[in-house]
């Protein structure tokens, strides 16, 4: 060991020390695939070395409209190839990729725009009106308009700014890539959902953004030739960053504009898509597909889930139908998921409700990460792994972001005590896999208990008529609070209130059943999260 103490001359170079980035992926893809499928819309498919130019004329074309590193150009886009491209040709200038929600109201959007102060803007001709209602509102200055059309969706060019077609046949393809120097530089910008107060803006780099692709091709894993399709919105974590991790194993990104389970049954059977990241609820609408929308397939298809613990009667459904489900945890501050449910061959022979309720869990940590766990918030301890006490989990990586945009005191107070605090309650069982109980701010304390909505939610799954439930805290004279259950119904279906209630009483506790039962139509985010604030609102209508 004593030599380590003399370093002299064992220093970093150009040979030996390249900044991490997914802008390599792509760069190495367009040699080494540069005749393989990259990205696949209805009739367009680019080839690697199709792909690569297109992306560098888009960095070509933003550097000629004054865009400089450092700088943030936005989008507002669906999972079209445009949106692909972006991902690597907006880094490759040396800028910063902030991909906005599609579903966001003009006052939120104007705010992004001006905390962001984007310079120029990628916008779907969809959503051009939300955009010009957006500006009206904005303080500061306007990012340029480039509208992507999409004439294969029926959304011809409006005529009113540069296409984004347009921009890149103007552009230079030999255009040189602005590398970044540090791999701590800022990569992308993401906006939280803002559910109480402003979105805070999620600053990620490039080091966490190739590591991230690094663990997900280990874990997932995606071989050579993956054919992905894209349901995970691309502004959502930059799509749980796979396409940037899809050049790295030569593998094609399959676009779908609109996530319906008739364009999924259709993209599995007619392009072969082989893995794809989904909510439970995506999965939810597979398995009650109409028979109409349905195709045969002959091939298992990889589903990594996320946005919610998804129910052991879900994942019971769909298994059999050719889908191979693994459950992984993430946040948008965590570049997406950060957690896997890693399957033991040993717990093949459980019986099918053990095997699905393991297969429910939140997980382990993946490769790229240093320590996920359950801890007491108070004083930054281990929870006992006994399957029972709960604690918040607490994340430590390379794949936490850097930090929240212009919000020291926020991001000072998320990385408290050496640890990201991810707001979400957990018990650990014994061989460490973490399992959700609820958000911290889902907890229901009834009578000074606490019930997990997760676990009321996963028994109204298995009634058979009901398609999708929340459960949330519902004022009480008595208790405090007590649990109310919203719930869609199938097609057809009509159990009344008091037959949901009952059977929810055969499978838990009686505090723990709903004490009124709602029968709507549930909000839901882009992601398919359903969106308990919103059904929180309505209590005052409801009591």
């Amino acid at each position: 060991m004593g030599w380590m103490r003399d370093e002299t001359g064992l220093d970093k170079t150009a040979a030996n020390f390249v900044p991490l980035t997914p802008l390599s992926h792509l760069r190495r893809a367009a040699q080494v695939f540069p005749d393989t499928d990259a990205v696949v819309y209805k009739g367009f498919r680019t080839t690697y070395a199709q792909y690569y130019e297109r992306c560098t004329r888009l960095a070509s074309g933003l550097a000629a409209l004054g865009v400089a590193p450092g700088d943030v150009v936005a989008t507002l886009l669906p999972n079209v190839p445009a949106h692909a491209e972006a991902h690597f040709g907006v880094p490759a200038c040396g800028a910063v990729l902030n991909t906005i929600n599609t579903r966001l109201e003009a006052n939120t959007i104007a705010y992004i725009f001006d905390h962001g102060e984007a310079k120029a803007l990628l916008v779907d001709t969809q959503l051009l009106p939300v955009v010009e209602e957006a500006f009206q509102l904005m303080e500061g200055a306007k990012p340029t308009i480039i509208e992507v059309a999409d004439t294969q969706a029926g959304h011809t060019p409006s005529g009113a700014h540069t296409e984004y077609e347009d921009m890149l046949a103007a552009a230079d393809p030999a255009f040189e890539w602005i590398m970044p120097q540090d791999e701590w530089e800022s990569l992308a910008l993401n906006y939280t959902s803002g559910t109480t107060g402003r979105p805070k803006g999620v600053v990620y780099h490039h080091r966490g953004a190739y590591l991230m692709t690094m663990g997900t091709a280990i874990s997932w894993p995606m071989p050579r030739g993956t054919r992905y399709l894209t349901i995970v919105p691309l502004f959502h974590c930059n799509n749980w960053n796979h396409v940037w991790t899809l050049p790295m194993v030569g593998g094609t990104a399959i676009c779908c504009r609109d996530i319906t389970a008739k364009n999924i049954y259709d993209a599995i059977a007619d392009e072969g898509v082989s893995h794809f990241g989904a909510a439970p609820i995506v999965l939810n609408a597979i398995v009650n597909a109409k028979e109409e929308e349905r195709r045969e397939f002959d091939h298992v298809v990889q589903v990594f889930t996320a946005g919610a613990p998804p129910p052991a009667a879900t994942l019971r459904a769909i298994e059999p139908m050719g889908f191979h489900v693994t459950q992984v945890y993430g946040l948008t501050e965590t570049y997406g998921h950060v957690t896997e449910c890693l399957w033991h061959d040993h717990w093949d022979a459980e019986p099918e409700e053990e095997r699905y309720a393991i297969k429910a869990r939140t997980g382990v940590l993946m490769p790229m990460m240093d320590d996920i766990t359950s801890m007491d918030a108070d004083n930054m301890t281990q929870i006992p792994m006994d399957s029972t006490t709960q604690g918040e989990i607490m994340i430590r990586g390379n794949c936490v972001m850097k930090g929240y945009l212009k919000n020291p005191d926020a991001t000072a107070e998320a990385f408290e005590g050496g640890y990201f605090h991810s707001g979400d309650i957990a018990l650990q069982h014994p061989d460490g896999y973490l399992k959700i109980a609820d958000r911290a701010k889902d907890i229901i304390i009834s009578g000074g208990e606490n019930i997990s909505s997760i676990e009321i939610e996963g028994v109204l799954m298995k009634h058979p008529d009901v398609l999708l439930c929340a459960v949330v805290a519902m004022p009480h004279e008595k208790w405090g609070e007590v649990p109310c259950a919203f719930v869609e119904l199938k097609e057809g279906a009509n159990p009344s209130e008091a037959d949901i209630i009952a059977f929810t009483r055969e499978h838990l506790a009686g505090f723990k059943t709903p004490k009124k039962v709602v029968v709507q139509e549930l909000p839901k985010t882009s992601t398919g999260k359903i969106q308990k604030f919103e059904l929180r609102k309505g209590f005052k209508i409801i009591e």
